[in-house]
């Protein structure tokens, strides 16, 4: 018995360690979401540019410092790809901070941790989430971050409503994409600001980054009083797909 106990507290005490976090309470099923009223891109790469480019331009520094990460937060990096943002994020929150390193592509999350385990990276938790839900435990996330894949999210509604769910009191969500249609790998700002307000998110800033990367937006998320029920969620016309010029 001591034996299984001791083995037990090993793996629980390995990382970096893919989790599949159940969320308290009842979790409403996809199909309970309305889709989308726009082309959704196709997860094509785990990184949006090279890293040596987007460090060039501090990228991940611009959006910490808008953001307010720092020391002893914890951070959700969603939609996770190589870990670009992870193992940078990891740095800044420290080893009293904790970052959760979301994808659901399963080939990626494996890269991810072994880069995670080459580099020595022990304060991150790697999760397998799913199109419409993130995996991750209620209330445990200070700063949720969503880099160059919004536009790639199958369900975006079902995301944001079970997201919500994982913010701390006082949390905020931030949204880093190209001001350019979903089928060509962004997601105009006016598009984005319609989708997060059908779910009840606030949007509290805006910032064009500078280095050509694109843009932050940052919204605070709806307390479980303010989010809608899934069917009372409607879907924004997507005129700017339709109209935008190549």
């Amino acid at each position: 018995m001591n034996l299984i106990r001791f083995a037990l507290a090993a793996l629980l005490a390995a990382a970096p360690a893919t989790l599949a976090l159940a969320q308290a309470g009842n979790v409403p099923a996809v199909d309970a979401f309305p889709k989308p009223d726009r082309p959704v891109a196709e997860i094509i790469s785990p990184q949006w540019a090279t890293e040596a480019e987007r460090d060039k331009v501090d990228e991940v520094g611009q959006v910490a410092r808008l953001m307010g990460i720092g020391p002893g937060m914890e951070v959700a990096d969603i939609g996770a790809g190589s870990g670009f943002y992870t193992v940078r994020l990891a740095k800044l929150v420290g080893p009293e901070g904790r970052v959760f390193a979301e994808d659901v592509t399963p080939a990626y999350l494996a890269g991810l941790e072994r880069r995670l385990g080459k580099e020595r990276v022990a304060n991150v938790t790697v999760v397998r989430g799913e199109a419409d839900d993130p995996k991750l435990p209620p209330a445990s996330v200070d700063v949720a971050v969503l880099v160059h894949m919004y536009h790639e999210i199958a369900q975006p509604f079902g995301l944001l409503h079970k997201l919500a769910g994982a913010m701390k009191p006082g949390g905020r969500v931030g949204i880093v994409d190209l001001d350019d249609i979903p089928s060509r790998h962004g997601t105009p700002p006016k598009l984005l600001r319609c989708e997060l307000a059908a779910v009840g998110y606030r949007e509290v800033g805006f910032q064009t980054l500078k280095g050509d990367v694109g843009y932050l937006a940052i919204f605070a998320p709806p307390s479980a009083a303010q989010r809608p029920e899934p069917a009372a969620i409607k879907p924004c016309p997507d005129e700017t797909t339709r109209t935008k010029p190549r």
